[in-house]
């Protein structure tokens, strides 16, 4: 059995993809069980080849109740915590990141100044096993009644600071909505009240609020089947590269040099303007707030020119927005 480590989020998934795959390849005879959240089962099946997921919601206590794994992956960390969770389960090898305090030497160093999806392809690569980095599609599910072709406004993020003010949010939504785009706002239950602001002040109908009333498998299916993607940086965005769905993605504290689409698709554009002090932490982070409701639809504009050219994409399928850009 293979025992790999990812316990966090949806973007976090998403961008181990490539590296999921790689062992899935590497060792095709071998159980793959993949630690991470319960809640990420819908996404976890959308990656296949992962044959169990067990269930775990961080670094607490995993309470291993198999044999010892032949193999055991941390692509969840450098260590020391992370390590120790896996070593716990007495596995035959662990793949992971050199440190010394968990006294695991036998790994490549760590690099903070890296792309999330570079780093796990990188580990791989280190103990033989190759991943494709571009490897980061997700299997296409079935739109299931939720509406097609439409352009998704998800305002929300779990750090205030990546946060963009509504009103911004608000402003890009009703100028879509006016030239003709379809829009809805999505975000999970807790975001409810900032979705309802966003749809308000852009005169969007009451019915265009999906926050909260789609679970993590229907919003992969929104976003699969959706015209564009409007979002901070946040695991929708990663989503939309996992469908070549068009997005805007908005940066502030992060710069997406680390978490960003690949920079040779031109239909996702990752708008950030630098680094920046970081502020009091009480609002979008300094870098965030420098991105105006112009610059975005700018990019909305360069997103939607490079659809058109996209190979395999009809010419008539996404006209291009008439704001600056």
């Amino acid at each position: 059995m293979i025992l790999v480590l990812r316990a966090l989020g949806v973007g976090d998934l998403a961008t181990a993809v490539p590296a999921l795959r790689a062992l899935r390849a590497a060792y095709p005879g071998e159980e793959l069980a993949l630690v991470a959240p319960r809640w990420l089962a819908p996404l976890v099946d959308l990656v296949g080849g992962v044959d169990r997921l067990v269930e775990a919601d961080g670094l607490g206590h995993l309470g291993w109740p198999g044999p010892p794994p032949r193999l055991a992956v941390n692509l969840h960390g450098r260590g020391p915590q992370s390590h120790r969770v896996l070593a716990a389960t007495q596995p035959g090898r662990l793949y992971a990141f050199a440190n010394a305090e968990a006294g695991h030497l036998d790994g490549p160093p760590w690099r903070a100044d890296e792309h999330e999806v570079d780093r796990w392809c990188r580990l791989l690569a280190w103990y033989g096993v190759p991943a494709d980095r571009a490897d980061l599609a997700l299997r296409r599910p079935g739109a299931g009644g939720l509406p097609t072709g439409v352009s998704i406004v998800h305002p929300g993020a779990k750090a205030g600071p990546r946060r963009w003010p509504p009103e911004r949010f608000a402003a890009v939504a009703r100028g879509l909505a006016g030239r003709g785009h379809r829009v809805v706002v999505t975000g999970n239950p807790g975001e409810r009240g900032i979705a309802d602001e966003v749809a308000r002040r852009a005169g969007l109908p009451a019915d265009a609020v999906l926050a909260g009333a789609t679970g993590l498998g229907e919003l992969a299916a929104l976003v699969a089947h959706a015209r564009l993607v409007l979002a901070g940086d946040t695991g929708i965005g990663h989503l939309a590269t996992a469908y070549a769905t068009p997005s805007v993605l908005l940066f502030g504290p992060v710069p997406p040099a680390h978490w960003g689409p690949p920079p040779d698709r031109p239909w996702h554009q990752a708008l950030w303007v630098g680094h920046r002090p970081s502020g009091d932490g009480t609002g979008a982070h300094p870098a965030l707030a420098e991105l105006d409701v112009p610059t975005v639809l700018g990019a909305v504009n360069r997103v939607e020119r490079a659809t058109l050219c996209r190979p395999g994409v009809p010419r008539q399928a996404a006209p291009v927005v008439s704001a600056a850009g």
